[in-house]
């Protein structure tokens, strides 16, 4: 019978892991290798080593009613988009709503995790620790790990011919900490994701010019949408999710391409991606278009070659006089202190709904937060959490082996298709998509026919509204009384804290557009049934 279980790694992961153990009656243990919560939310001047890093002007790219726990609002009056101070004051409070903190072990690092001698039996696991220079031996029934996949930086310096001649500074974005340093300077970015996007704005406003490389070129987005409101908001919906996955992908791509080019052309600005059929993850960015607009930051193609003091583009331009350059291309999974070879191929290849290896005699290991959905990570990591106690204490089962390779196979042909490849392919996931396929095997998945039945004005907002995460509360193991209001109120808790100047605004009065076109919509959802509201999934 499982019930001591250890948690590798504090942070947005390991917080919910701790409070999911505890809500089924499990008793966990939490290492933490710092010395306070947080992982990567909570920022330090300096770069530890196999810690997650983030610059000091961090601000997240979804909302805070998409990016909460499904049993924790965010404070009414924290803004929409939050300052990494905010999110780690979030975690902090989550960890003492629910008296997390006696539960970890701090400065304790993981050093190694095998299995015992009787494990094709028990399932157990042999965790050796290191606290002040003091070893220590464990013996644990089942383990989570939720140190995230943002530890250790991918610097692939043999993909840039010369770089050993550059005489010039070079680093990874995981070492930017702002823009201090870069005053008066001539600096390249490496790269298109969301952190090379900010730091390019960031260094813009010091930098004496300000250069960005990509290959494959990006889509951006603001985070505002029409009225203000968040952009992720307005498009995380269960009805959007439907439409999309419901047409055929290049149609899908060419609506995809038009709605992206409506805030500007992203190709008069260098941006246009390469391979427009795909619908890889967005850059959030509200300022590169201006930046780009004003001559602060110029975007150029892949690097050709470095010399001593200039950097040589595909396109057979010259950059002279090059001081800085950043690398921001990402990061490679680590797990140092797993010594498995199995478990290794497992997670080189791939996990069950990135969670469980298939290959291990029992499912007394999973991996919380090791998935790159295109929304929040905090929501998903607790579903995970969520799920992976209900297997450890028997209430949940895994498929058979030859169930979880078939679903493997045909997740990876839908990533293939939709997602532009890339190293880290495999984690990537559309948010609704990826929360739904975890929550069936808990059943919590929102069925929305029985609110249609019984609450058409909620089943309305479930489908059409924001996919906030209190919808995986509303039924099921770990059903929330609080989750009806919480959805109700989400857009009063989006828009408050931006009212601090009163404007009188007239009331509308009578049944408007809006709400007969909504009425209709419902109709539509009622005669679609569950075909239009659950849409086509993967298994």
């Amino acid at each position: 019978m499982i019930k001591k279980v250890a948690i590798i790694g504090a942070g947005c992961s390991g917080l919910t892991a701790i409070k999911c153990c505890l809500d089924e009656g499990l008793e966990p243990v939490c290492f933490e290798k710092s010395s306070d919560i947080g992982g990567l939310w909570r920022f330090t001047e300096s770069v530890d080593e196999c810690r997650p890093s983030l610059y000091k002007s961090v601000v997240t790219n979804t909302s805070k009613e998409m990016m909460c726990y499904t049993d924790f609002p965010m404070p009414d009056d924290f803004p929409a988009y939050l300052h990494n101070s905010k999110v780690l004051e979030y975690l902090r409070l989550y960890a003492k709503r629910f008296n997390l903190l006696k539960y970890i072990q701090y400065q304790t690092e993981v050093c190694s995790v095998t299995k015992c001698s009787d494990f094709p039996s028990t399932g157990r696991w042999d965790i050796v620790t290191l606290t002040n220079g003091a070893q220590k031996n464990y013996i644990f029934d089942a383990l989570l790990i939720c140190n995230g996949h943002h530890s250790k930086h991918y610097l692939p310096l043999d993909s840039f011919p010369g770089i050993e001649k550059f005489k010039g500074h070079y680093i990874h974005s995981r070492f930017y900490k702002d823009s201090t340093y870069y005053q008066g300077k001539t600096v390249l970015v490496v790269g298109i994701g969301n952190s090379a996007g900010d730091i390019a704005v960031e260094i813009s406003t010091t930098a004496k010019q300000v250069y960005v490389s990509t290959r494959r070129g990006s889509w951006v987005l603001s985070r505002i949408s029409k009225g203000g409101l968040p952009i992720d908001m307005m498009l995380s919906t269960r009805f959007f999710t439907w439409i999309r996955n419901s047409l055929p992908s290049t149609f899908a791509a060419r609506l995809n391409e038009n709605m992206m080019n409506t805030w500007f052309d992203h190709a008069n600005y260098g941006l246009e991606p390469l391979d427009r059929a795909q619908l890889k993850e967005p850059m959030v960015n509200d300022f590169l278009p201006s930046c780009i607009l004003c001559g602060t930051v110029k975007i150029k193609p892949q690097i050709k070659a470095f010399t001593e003091s200039s950097v040589i583009f595909e396109d057979d331009t010259v950059v002279e006089n090059m001081d800085e350059v950043i690398f921001a291309t990402g990061y490679t999974p680590s797990f140092p202190f797993l010594k498995d070879p199995k478990i290794i191929d497992d997670i080189n290849g791939f996990l069950y709904k990135q969670v469980f290896p298939t290959h291990i005699e029992k499912p007394t290991l999973a991996f919380l937060g090791f998935v790159h959905p295109l929304g929040a990570i905090l929501p998903v990591a607790e579903l995970q959490a969520r799920w992976a106690t209900r297997i450890f204490k028997g209430i949940a089962h895994l498929p058979t082996v030859a169930r979880m390779e078939d679903y493997i196979k045909k997740s990876m042909e839908f990533k293939t298709k939709w997602f532009a490849a890339t190293r880290n392919q495999k984690l990537q996931s559309y948010f609704i998509d990826y929360m739904d396929e975890v929550a069936v095997e808990i059943d919590v998945r929102p069925n929305i026919m029985q609110l249609l039945l019984k609450d058409p004005l909620l089943a309305w907002t479930v489908c059409f509204g924001p996919s906030t995460p209190y919808q995986y509360r509303l039924n099921g193991p770990g059903m929330w009384s609080g989750a009806k209001k919480a959805i109700s109120s989400q857009w009063e808790r989006t828009v408050n804290p931006t009212r601090t100047r009163l404007v009188n605004k007239s009331p509308e009065s009578g049944l408007n557009l809006k709400t007969l076109l909504s009425l209709c919509v419902l109709l539509v959802a009622i005669l679609f049934g569950m075909y239009c509201i659950n849409g086509i999934s993967w298994s």
